[in-house]
């Protein structure tokens, strides 16, 4: 439960950061953020440790008492924006690709995906959005390093760089809480991944 997710926000109530229940917790008790409710209220450490936990269904137990796990917090000084660009991670190339395989179109867990660069690597190929798409562990591996002409297979569309994602799309990321959604309809979700080298 300390390492579930936690949507954090700067002080005009954007989306900055998502981050564990673990570190959610050290930022309310050194006063750096607070917990935010279902009803946007704001709560320090002390206050929102006095919640009732009886009435919640995510909680953690601590020496004297349970507390109720945090989904969203608020940055109390922190007012900057994220960087509005759309980094080139992993996670960004499924959400781009919808978590489908862009060779035989089965929609799967992120475990059963990953990346597949369209003209190898060893064909002169570069990690680049324009070249790299999500794919299965059969289509990948029956592909080998082979372009997708020479195995003979179809891709469902060419990769191309997004310019921003869809909602609906960035809501079908698998640790989207229920708490989060009233703050996500403006979010940029690319800055939350880390950037893969080219």
């Amino acid at each position: 439960m300390m390492q579930t997710a936690v949507l954090v926000l700067n002080r005009s109530y954007f989306p900055v950061h998502v981050t564990s229940v673990k570190r959610a917790f050290c930022l309310m008790y050194r006063g750096i953020a607070k917990a935010v409710d279902s009803q946007y209220r704001t709560f320090d450490f002390q206050s929102w440790a006095e919640l009732s936990a009886a009435v919640h269904d995510d909680t953690v137990g601590l020496v004297d008492k349970i507390i109720v796990v945090p989904r969203v917090i608020l940055l109390t000084a922190y007012d900057r924006l994220p960087k509005r660009e759309i980094r080139f991670s992993r996670l960004n190339i499924l959400i781009r690709d919808n978590y489908t395989c862009q060779y035989c179109g089965k929609k799967l867990a992120r475990g059963h995906l990953n990346l597949d660069h369209v003209v190898p690597r060893s064909h002169g190929g570069r990690t680049t959005w324009e070249n790299v798409v999500t794919s299965c562990h059969k289509c990948n591996c029956f592909k080998g390093g082979r372009t997708p002409h020479e195995a003979g297979m179809r891709m469902i569309k060419p990769p191309y760089r997004p310019s921003a994602f869809p909602f609906s799309l960035a809501l079908s990321r698998p640790n989207i809480h229920a708490a989060w959604k009233p703050y996500l309809n403006i979010v940029d979700f690319s800055y939350w991944n880390a950037e893969l080298e080219p």
